[in-house]
């Protein structure tokens, strides 16, 4: 997740001093193309039942998707 605090922003102004543009590191714009996606997948989720997660290793030890080792 990027730290917005510590961005390395350089801003593009018009004749006035208004800020009209930003320019930022590739790399850093990177993640937050990353951030913004992982955003997006949680809202189109968000609807979405749930389940208990001792239920949700039950299911997915039946399905052979996990492996638990017996003591």
């Amino acid at each position: 997740m990027v730290d917005l605090k510590q961005l390395e922003l350089q801003y593009v102004t018009n004749e006035a001093g208004e800020k009209m543009a930003v320019i930022i590191p590739f790399a850093e714009f990177q993640l937050l193309i990353e951030d913004l996606k992982d955003l997006a997948a949680v809202a189109e989720r968000r609807d979405e039942s749930t389940a208990p997660h001792d239920e949700l290793l039950v299911e997915l030890g039946q399905d052979r998707l996990i492996y638990k080792e017996r003591n």
